[in-house]
This record gives structure tokens, sequence and C-alpha cells, in this order.
């Protein structure tokens, strides 16, 4: 039975618990004209029955399809061994994969081995009872549940305190998942950086001034032992992000200012939407656009100029990741100078200050906490930002601030590190975890520096 097929049931179930257990809440006191006996309206009471019907059906469906893979799986394995499969290792473990393209469809079943073939059967036999078996068990919890509040219903029963609550705890529950993922993230990054540290000293990593991350296969060829200081990385990552912010900022926050102050209503409507076109273009098409026509825009320029160019420059990068984040500026520090109150204003203007005045030592001030919050972002994003480092500044690891030469940046290198077939117990690998850490460091550093800001420069107001 598909899951789609037993979300509909389970739904359609508790939408018939919230029927019934409406109907008998007018039913526990007589009709609709003695609805002021109730403690709760009976929408609460089919609320309430509904809950207890769909809440743990789902949680029992998501339960028995987490366990019963596992079941699967160790069936599967104990039936390979039975056929003389290895009963370990890397062999079994790819034999195993070969079992679930099968399944997958992703391998046809006629060029699969014998053993493999009947995995595939046996596999497909257990999944379909286990679906029907999910299926079963969720429907009968959601009907048990269901049952329960319908028999529980009196007049004197709590239902919106009880409907409350659960919303309460659902979501308690959502933002411990928020919480878990992000500590879960920051321990695994964590626990492999560790690893890559035990093989490399963190001096060298930290103030390392070449980064050539490729181990040799002999021991005797050049760069066998790999060089990881990521000093050329970390700049590269500075100086693409500054030319970056030198672009999106002072154009972004000067486009919201004028928007939110001096635009005609005619003109803000047609402008506003427009500049945010531009925060839904795929990074890959800014990448495109840095490549063919900025890069090699700005070489011949050089070139006219006298100037010694590469066709992949941090230039390029930043000039076209800073049109890329103008948006994220503009919008939210337009949103915020828009939502300072008027009365601010009005009394700046009754005290005999300029427009420019009042925008400077008024407005400003009180939406720093949201145009901070903007910067912040784009910072961020600059930071984060892969694709257009790519195609237009290069996988070149300089050490340099020339802003006319190729370099890299820390994203571009973790996704280099990671891409294609690779061991998880080597420097080359585990460098990508340590890279990670690092802009993880950065981030967090960038958020403390920036509430400081916000902190010291906020204007507050009664």
């Amino acid at each position: 039975m598909p899951t789609s097929s037993v979300v509909i049931a389970i739904l359609a179930l508790s939408y018939a618990a919230y029927r019934l257990a409406r109907r008998r809440s007018f039913a526990v006191v007589g009709g609709p004209q003695a609805i002021r006996k109730l403690h709760s309206l009976p929408g609460y009471h089919g609320l309430l029955a509904a809950l207890w019907a769909a809440l743990p059906a789902f949680a029992v469906l998501v339960l028995w399809h987490v366990l019963a893979e596992r079941v699967i799986v160790d069936a599967v394995l104990a039936q390979l061994a039975g056929d003389g499969a290895p009963s370990g290792g890397a062999a079994r473990d790819l034999l195993l994969n070969d079992v679930r393209n099968v399944v997958a469809g992703s391998v046809p079943f006629a060029e699969a081995s014998a053993p493999v073939q009947a995995a595939a059967r046996h596999w497909q036999h257990l999944d379909a009872i286990s679906r029907i078996g999910g299926a079963i068990a969720a429907l009968l919890v959601g009907v048990l549940g269901g049952v329960l509040v319908w028999r529980r219903i009196t007049p004197e029963l709590r239902a919106r305190n009880r409907v409350e609550r659960l919303v309460e705890i659902n979501l308690l529950l959502c933002s411990m998942i928020a919480i878990l993922t992000t500590v879960g993230i920051v321990v695994s990054v964590l626990y492999e950086a560790l690893q890559f540290f035990r093989m490399v000293p963190v001096s060298e990593f930290l103030f390392g001034l070449k980064w050539s991350p490729q181990m040799a296969i002999r021991a005797d060829q050049v760069g066998s032992s790999g060089a990881f200081g990521a000093v050329p990385l970390f700049a590269g990552t500075l100086l693409i992000s500054a030319i970056a912010m030198s672009i999106a900022v002072p154009i972004g926050l000067f486009a919201a200012i004028y928007l939110a102050e001096y635009a005609d209503w005619r003109v803000r409507a047609i402008t506003k939407p427009l500049l945010e076109v531009l925060a839904g273009v795929p990074t890959v098409v800014y990448g495109f656009f840095a490549a063919l026509t900025v890069g090699p825009l700005l070489r011949a320029l050089g070139q006219s100029l006298g100037l010694q160019v590469a066709s992949e420059s941090a230039l390029a990068a930043g000039l076209v990741m800073g049109i890329m984040i103008i948006p994220f500026v503009s919008s939210l520090a337009d949103d915020m100078i828009t939502a300072v109150p008027q009365s601010l204003r009005d009394g700046s203007y009754a005290l005999g200050a300029t427009r420019s005045e009042t925008i400077r030592r008024v407005v400003l001030p009180a939406a720093l906490p949201g145009i901070a919050g903007g910067v912040l972002l784009a910072v961020s994003r600059a930071i984060g930002e892969t694709m257009i480092v790519v195609m237009a500044a290069g996988l070149s690891a300089n050490l340099t601030a020339n802003p006319l030469q190729a370099v890299t940046t820390v994203t571009v290198q973790i996704v280099t590190l990671l891409v294609g077939d690779q061991e998880f117990d080597s420097p080359k690998t585990l460098a990508a975890f340590a890279l990670g850490l690092v802009l993880f460091v950065a981030t967090l550093l960038l958020n403390i520096v920036a509430l400081q800001i916000v902190r010291r420069y906020r204007e507050q107001y009664e």
C-alpha cells in the first residue's frame, strides 16, 4: 500500500473523528440549545479527537518505516549469508547495494546474479508485508485514539485547554527538532574536523601559506604528504566577499532609502519588484554572466589600460556576487526603514530638521537592527557562495590581495574535496570538515560582532 494512500486514510480518519466528537458534544448536553453547559465549544471537542486520531497514527507510521528498513536489511543479509555470500566487510556491503539497485529498478532484474535476484524478491516480499502492516497499525492506533476521546466527552471536559496544550507540545517538539539538528550538524563537523587535526597540526592548517591537498599514490612522488595551509583560502574568501559587499551594501542601502523616503508610490510599485527579481535568479546564471561577460570585459579593459588581468579573477566574481546580493540588503533595509513610526519623522520635522537630517539622525538609527541584520545576511551569503566563484574566480589557491588575479574560496574547496569517490579517513577528505568548522566559527563571530554593534548604536523609543 503506498504511503500516500495511508496518509490520506489517516487524514480521513481524523476528519471523521472530528465530526463524531463534535456531534457527541452536542448530544451530551441535549442539543445545540444547551451549548452553554459545555466547558469548551464543540469545535474544540472535535479538534481534540482529530488530533488524538492523527498524531499517534502518524507517529506509528514514521516509526514503523524507520524500524522496518532495518529489519528488512537484516533479513536479506541473513538470506545472502545462507546462500554463501560474504558475511561481512566491503564485499557484503557491495552485494547489499546491488540488491537495493535491483529493488529500486536502477538495475534490470535479469542482469543481476541469482543470489541478488533471490534477495531482491525476498526484499520486495518483506517490503509489501511491512507496508500493509504499517498501514494497519497506524490506522488501528488512530481509531483507538479517536474512540478514547469520543468516550470521554462530557460537559466538564476541558477540550480547549487540552487542544492548546497539544499544540504547545507540538510547537516545542518542532523547536527541539531545529535545535537538535543544529547540534547534530555541529557535532558531526567537529568530530570529523578533530580527526583531521590528529593528522595535520592546527597551526599548519590555520597559518600555513600553501594549499595543496592532493595526496600522491607513491611515497616518492612530489607532494606526497600534501600541503594543508588554509590561509590562501581564507584570503580569497575575504577578498571576494569584501568586493561583493563594497558593491551590495552602498547600492542596496541607498536604494532602500530612496524607495522608502523619496520615491513616489508609482515608482516604488515598479522599482521594488524589479529589484527583487534579482534575488530569484539562480546563482549558476550569475556564474555564466560572470564567466562569459564580466570576466572577458574586465580582461579587455585591463589590457587597454596596460594591466594584467586573469581570465578568472576575484574582481569579476566579486562584482557579480555584489549584484546578486543587492536585493538582500535593499529589501530588508527598506522593510526596516518603512517600519519606523511616522510620528518620529513628524517630531523631527517639527523641530526644524530637513528630510536628509531626519533620515540620518532619526530613521536610520531606529532601523539599525534590521539594516545590520540585512548586511549580516548578505555577508553570510557572500561567504557561502560557490557557483559564481567556481565559474568566475577559478580553483587556484593563490595567496594574493590583487583582485585581478585568480583566487578560490573555502566553500569551493569543500565542494572540490568531496566530489567523487573519496576515502573518509584521508586528510584530503577530512580537510573539508575542518574548513566547514572554520566557516561555522567565523559566522558565529560575525553574529556576535553584529549584536554588539546593534546594542551600542541602537536607538530605543517608548
